[in-house]
């Protein structure tokens, strides 16, 4: 089983990911690292290069082969599982947990992000209409996030640490016990 968390840009997956991962002593992926890594591009250069399907189509290979793992974290792109063929595979072995914040937190954290501009499709930089875009774009997606989620965490003045605690306290189990399901099943 993994544990894959789902949701906005900026509303903590991989800071939430990574303390969830050490706590349980699973693996830590991040499908938007991945995808950079392995192309050797970020993913605003694969956005100017190739659009929005060059890049889904990437994110989708990822997908197909993070969701065979066991016993990992996996931090999702912000749209993954627009594809419902990303969602249906990363749901086969997975809980999914969607990290959600309002969109005026949401794009407070993009806004403060100082790489964003250099890694990410490209947003305005006008408050106004960063917010207005986020405002949109949560419109699109969070059904789809509430339609796939098995739990929902609200992330807004929450740690990373604090994340990761709700989110073992959903799935009910200690570690250890977690861990055993894991290692037991076929």
């Amino acid at each position: 089983m993994n544990i894959v968390l789902i949701g906005y840009r900026g509303s903590g997956k991989s800071a939430a990911g990574r303390v969830l991962a050490a706590r349980l002593g699973w693996s830590f992926v991040d499908t938007d690292a991945l995808i950079q890594e392995r192309s050797g591009m970020t993913i605003r250069d694969i956005y100017a290069d190739q659009a929005e399907n060059g890049f889904r189509d990437r994110e989708s290979q990822i997908v197909a082969e993070l969701s065979r793992l066991d016993r990992s974290v996996i931090s999702t792109g912000g749209g993954t599982i627009i594809r419902p063929s990303n969602a249906e595979s990363l749901k086969r072995n997975g809980r999914l947990i969607w990290l959600a914040a309002s969109a005026e937190v949401l794009w407070q954290r993009i806004s403060g992000d100082p790489d964003r501009s250099h890694t990410r499709p490209s947003a305005t930089h006008d408050a106004v209409e960063g917010l207005d875009q986020v405002r949109a774009s949560l419109r699109e997606r969070e059904p789809v996030y509430a339609g796939w989620a098995d739990h929902v965490v609200d992330t807004a003045g929450l740690s990373p640490e604090a994340v990761a605690d709700e989110i073992l306290r959903h799935v009910g189990l200690s570690c250890r016990e977690l861990n055993s399901v894991s290692s037991a099943a076929p």
